[in-house]
């Protein structure tokens, strides 16, 4: 059985902050104060373009290009602030699942203490649910993670850690229960990379895979000529 389903019948807790071993193994983490992101509202002719620099080990695994959804633009505006201040430099995707996606964006996977990983910090803040029903779980989607609904009615965000669908057809079953507020629009092949390493319980890589962001500022009219973007 594909292990997608190991998980059947809790889709609000498929993707808990809280790295799962079984549907009960963890308590999730309390959930931090809602935090408002100041949003630019004048339209611009550029964009910013997130390139997340992959490692494992000593070896580069390769770049992931990212852009972000004018239609979440609290979400948006939130990770272009961590992508850009270091926030997410030397963490890692702490949770892999092959056919299904990649999760990281944990300050606690920064340490040496894998038992952290996913967990949060008990003040950390969320970011209100921007679920726009247009914008679904295809394949490279860039995804917020979050507490299960019967934490989290509101179905708020976490402000740190997101998740990458991996699977070729997308993860419909997603789709209106968590917020989608970007795509990956160069380096799927890298994410597929990060899917298939070494894992040991629970789905963490056996070696860390971490990550390094560059934010680059760009016009629109060339993002959509070199990544078929679309505004």
């Amino acid at each position: 059985m594909n292990r997608i389903f190991r998980f059947g019948g809790l889709l609000a807790a498929l993707l808990w902050l809280a790295p799962l071993t079984g549907l009960h193994a963890q308590t999730a983490p309390s959930i931090g104060p809602t935090q408002l992101i100041k949003v630019k509202t004048k339209k611009s002719k550029k964009d910013e373009l997130v390139t997340i620099h992959v490692t494992q080990g000593d070896a580069a695994l390769g770049d992931i290009k990212i852009l972000l959804y004018d239609q979440t633009p609290q979400h948006k505006a939130n990770f272009l602030q961590k992508a850009k201040s270091g926030y997410y430099n030397g963490t890692t995707f702490h949770r892999v699942i092959p056919n299904f996606m990649i999760q990281g964006g944990d300050a606690n996977s920064k340490n040496d203490d894998p038992n952290d990983d996913g967990l949060g910090q008990p003040s950390d803040p969320t970011i209100p649910a921007e679920i726009v029903p247009e914008l679904k779980h295809q394949r490279g989607a860039v995804a917020a993670a979050r507490q299960g609904d019967y934490v989290n009615p509101q179905r708020a965000s976490s402000s740190s850690q997101f998740y990458i669908v991996q699977n070729v057809t997308g993860t419909p079953h997603l789709d209106n229960h968590y917020t989608v507020f970007g795509l990956v629009v160069q380096g799927q092949a890298v994410v597929d990379k990060i899917a298939a390493v070494p894992t040991t319980g629970p789905d963490r890589p056996v070696t860390p895979v971490r990550m390094k962001f560059e934010v680059k500022k760009l016009s629109k009219k060339k993002i959509m000529q070199e990544y078929g973007f679309q505004y």
